[in-house]
């Protein structure tokens, strides 16, 4: 299965992602984690890996695979057969305890261009990865809706927003929704940061309450090891709830295919 992971800046996307990744590969499944956001320089730090060489540099680099999609005027194929999780170059990813992590890009200098290369190259990778029914492909997205308007989501099977108690992230709830919706794709909202002052406001002002399917509580362990750069260890049960709804929809998924192919 392949899942977006997005929502506002600091809403937790990236905890959310790790603590996610970690839950899937302690029930053995294959993951990997992918940073599509060229802003965020931590979440090596929260999966304990080192951070990997840019994916965008297999390709020439952001200089020369923007050369690539002028010259071709945004039509050009930098994935000619597809992909699985094995075929990605050891210099491309870090790996710990079954999660791999590849990085799409990062803004290393001042004035060195747009993303745009970055976002190229993921979006056409997503489409072309095939997973088996034992592997997840999580990405953590940049913060906002650009990922739709580059076509990212477009090759995933599921988008999960992660909600905060803040007034933006409940108005950006509707627009996630509505652009998943118009793509034809599943989503789901993860609350986070819930306590019980804000949890009953959380439901009553999200777009769809029913399509919540975790809420995460604010965790002073894990703010600690957010804080000071340390590998996430903590376990909640929110995550280990959402891990298994995210197996039970690979099963009903593969019961609906069975019974349609009999």
């Amino acid at each position: 299965m392949k899942v977006s992971i997005c929502g506002k800046g600091g809403c937790g996307k990236s905890t959310v992602t790790s603590l996610l990744a970690k839950a899937l590969a302690r029930r053995e499944k294959e993951v990997l984690v992918i940073d599509s956001d060229e802003s965020n320089y931590g979440l090596h730090r929260q999966l304990g890996v080192e951070l990997p060489g840019d994916f965008t540099e297999y390709f020439g680099g952001k200089e020369t695979v923007l050369n690539d999609m002028m010259l071709s005027k945004f039509t050009h194929q930098f994935f000619q057969e597809t992909w699985t999780m094995k075929d990605i170059p050891e210099k491309y990813y870090s790996m710990k305890d079954g999660v791999k992590l590849m990085v799409s890009g990062k803004i290393h200098q001042a004035n060195e261009g747009c993303s745009c290369a970055m976002g190229t190259v993921m979006t056409q990778f997503i489409q072309n990865l095939q997973i088996s029914k034992d592997q997840f492909a999580l990405l953590d997205m940049e913060a906002g809706v650009e990922h739709f308007g580059r076509g990212i989501d477009n090759g995933v099977d599921l988008v999960l927003m992660i909600v905060d108690p803040s007034y933006e992230s409940l108005q950006l709830s509707r627009k996630v929704g509505e652009l998943a919706k118009s793509i034809e794709k599943p989503f789901y909202y993860i609350f986070n940061k819930v306590t019980e002052e804000n949890r009953e406001m959380l439901y009553e002002n999200v777009w769809k309450p029913e399509r919540v399917a975790a809420c995460l509580g604010l965790d002073a362990a894990i703010m600690k090891e957010g804080l000071t750069g340390k590998e996430l260890s903590e376990e909640p049960e929110a995550i280990e709830r959402l891990a298994d709804f995210l197996l039970s929809m690979i099963s009903k998924r593969e019961e609906t295919h069975v019974t349609g192919t009999v």
